[in-house]
């Protein structure tokens, strides 16, 4: 009868997936090819199956004979003397592998193994470090151990092999794709929903991971968490899409940004990008899960001021940073089925966009002609020659190759007639705003005209996602945009992803052999801000409107746009708030408004707590100055603690004017009569 020990082997061999190339190249140095490493470094993120490699490993050693020692960073003594003596086989007993997990506990060792240690170790012996941190640079760079030692840093299950870890463990194909999108190829998140779900599924429609899983995440995946700071800051991180310091900063002004940004990027889980910080999807969805079960009060409440953040930044950045906004309020909501329907969410560098080039017209122009036709690449190439600033291109990360192409064209009214004559989507567009709401001169409309990617052909993707998140934030910032529009073949599809989003015109244009959708929405009605605003808290519950058909989230959104636009009054005078009770019987309503907001601020420092208050909104918004640090610096504040001033004097600011909208005079007025 085979012993326990070899029926554990036996039981881990048959459960074992991927990991090929590791197993692969240990097996050739077990069989003692002289090409092969003496030394194997194994790295990665808490959960990622250093340890179930490192006992795999150790199977194979134990098959073909050897002498094993195995050793825990977690308990390796401080003492280097002491490791020698756990370790001495291997320095006296030919063939010996040492094998230590959890490296990273005892990573002080490292310049000491690879210079007075390792050196010594006997004929034919093999060792194996398994941690979370990547090893000092100056080994791997280092060219007597570039021969002898193999660094690999472990990745997350393909697609296709944590299909195959849930199928193994027969987790119901309803349930699959839930546990794919919670676990991001995480082996030790796979794992625990593989058995969660074998064992304890009861037929629910959704899968959720239960305290105890999450509980187990937690301690695998994070490891400990030195204070409320540090954990605040990791909520920060599982919602937003990417955290930069000064993110962490606008959304925790009370803790130290700066120390906190550094524990981020230093935790195994989190990847530095060129937009800040990543975490790994198992990590973000772990702590999304856990904030949610234990404190949902609080994960609203950073869903929120991460939302507040972003508007923020929409309205006040610099144009450069501008377009990422919308695509990060996207993403903070992607669960909602409106945005579901809409975006694809693959991976951040699955493609880059970059301005067209001249080299770029001639693979531009082939990539329309194979998916609309030659009568389309015509109007590329027309358009083109008169709004080539329009035109992005979309190239894979990967491999460098151009693999789509989009275009945003602007429209001043009157149109042009040599555009009528020569687009018919551009023409459709045009007769549009005639049949609904003219466009006047000095207006313009806007419209993606071209959204070309021939392998996913105007299917949801990370294209056609970051293409409208550029187009929603220059609609934003335009002055004197009346419509936005977007141009799709396959117009019933997109007719249903759009219900609740953009308008269907019902026009449907013909260019060669294909009909085109065109879609719309009348920025003048509902300004970009408010309609995020809508789409993102479109689940809620109604709130009470006032008596302009304003909710109280409308009419607040409006007081802040109308704030951030106080000394530009051409700018003001499109505001929602024009359109609210408080300017509907002012003579001149843009100063007559204005001047209300100001008074209104003013009012704010009646009472003690509203001084701080005002003074931030008057620093923020009536000064002149340039940016909110600009600001902070003249009220000579740290930035955090002006923004929670700022913060403060816009809620105080919107309830007082809420009150004036619902009963028409101010709170003290009505009060004092009522």
């Amino acid at each position: 009868m085979a012993s326990v020990g070899e029926r554990l082997s036996r039981a881990r061999e048959r459960a074992f997936i991927g990991r090929e190339e590791e197993l692969g190249c240990f097996g050739e140095a077990l069989a003692g090819d002289p090409q092969a490493p003496f030394a194997f470094y194994l790295y990665g993120p808490g959960g990622i199956g250093k340890s179930s490699l490192l006992r795999c490993l150790a199977d194979e050693a134990r098959t073909a004979g050897r002498l094993l020692l195995e050793l825990d960073g977690r308990f390796v003594s401080r003492d280097p003397a002491d490791f020698e003596r756990a370790a001495g086989p291997l320095l006296d007993v030919a063939g010996t592998v040492l094998f230590i997990d959890s490296f990273e506990h005892c990573q002080w060792l490292e310049s000491w193994l690879w210079q007075r240690f390792l050196p010594r170790a006997a004929d034919d012996t093999l060792v194996v470090l398994a941690g979370r941190l990547a090893p000092q640079p100056q080994w791997t760079a280092d060219p007597a151990w570039a021969g002898v030692l193999s660094v690999r840093e472990l990745e997350p299950f393909s697609d296709e092999q944590a299909r195959s870890l849930l199928a193994e463990a027969r987790i119901p194909a309803v349930l699959r794709e839930r546990v794919l999108r919670f676990a991001g190829g995480n082996p030790l998140a796979l794992s625990l929903a593989a058995a969660a779900g074998a064992t304890g599924w009861s037929g629910e429609e959704t899968w959720a991971p239960s305290a105890d899983v999450l509980r187990t995440l937690l301690a695998g995946l994070i490891g400990e968490v030195p204070s409320a700071a540090h954990r605040r800051a990791l909520e920060v991180v599982a919602q937003a899409h990417s955290t930069s310091e000064e993110l962490l900063g606008a959304v925790l002004p009370e803790e130290d940004a700066p120390l906190l940004f550094g524990w981020l990027r230093d935790l195994p889980f989190i990847e530095s990008t060129y937009r800040g910080l990543h975490p790994h999807d198992a990590a973000r969805e772990t702590l999304a899960a856990d904030l949610r079960w234990r404190a949902p009060h609080a994960f609203t409440t950073m869903r929120q001021r991460l939302a507040e953040e972003y508007l923020r930044l929409l309205r006040e950045a610099p144009e450069e940073r501008v377009w990422v906004v919308t695509d990060e309020i996207f993403y903070l909501f992607r669960e909602l089925e409106s945005l579901a329907r809409l975006r694809a969410w693959s991976g951040e560098t699955e493609v880059h966009e970059r301005a067209l080039h001249s080299a770029d017209i001639d693979v531009v122009l082939r990539m329309a002609e194979e998916a609309e036709g030659a009568e389309s690449a015509d109007l590329v190439r027309y358009w083109i020659q008169r709004q080539a600033k329009g035109f992005s291109v979309f190239r894979c990360v990967a491999t460098g190759r151009p693999v789509a192409f989009t275009a945003r064209i602007v429209l001043p009214a009157p149109p042009d007639p040599q555009d009528l004559a020569t687009d018919p989507i551009v023409a459709a567009a045009w007769a549009h705003t005639e049949a609904t709401t003219s466009v006047s001169p000095g207006e313009h409309i806007g419209m993606t005209r071209f959204s070309v990617y021939p392998e996913r052909y105007q299917l949801p993707s990370r294209v056609i996602d970051l293409s409208n998140s550029r187009a929603q934030a220059e609609a934003a910032r335009a002055r004197g945009r009346a419509h936005g529009f977007v141009v799709y073949r396959d117009a019933d599809a997109w007719a249903e992803r759009f219900k609740g989003v953009m308008h269907d015109t019902g026009a449907r244009p013909r260019v060669g052999a294909h009909t085109y959708g065109l879609f719309s929405n009348d920025w003048r009605q509902v300004p970009v801000e408010t309609w995020l605003r809508h789409l993102i808290t479109a689940t809620d519950v109604p709130a009470p409107s006032g008596p302009s058909g304003f909710s109280r989230a409308v009419f607040d959104q409006a007081i802040r746009e109308a704030m951030s636009h106080w000394r530009d009054a051409g700018a003001f005078a499109a505001c929602a708030l024009m359109r609210a009770r408080l300017a509907a019987d002012l003579t001149d309503p843009v100063e007559e408004l204005r001047a209300l907001l100001r008074g209104a601020v003013d009012d704010l420092a009646r009472e003690p707590r509203g001084v701080r208050a005002r003074e931030a909104l008057t620093a923020g918004y009536f000064s002149g100055a340039p940016t909110q640090e600009a600001a902070a610096r003249r009220l000579s504040l740290p930035y955090g603690t002006y923004r929670r001033h700022l913060r403060q004097g816009l809620d105080l600011l919107c309830e007082a004017l809420w009150h004036r909208e619902l009963h028409g005079g101010p709170r003290g007025e009505t009060e004092a009569t009522g």
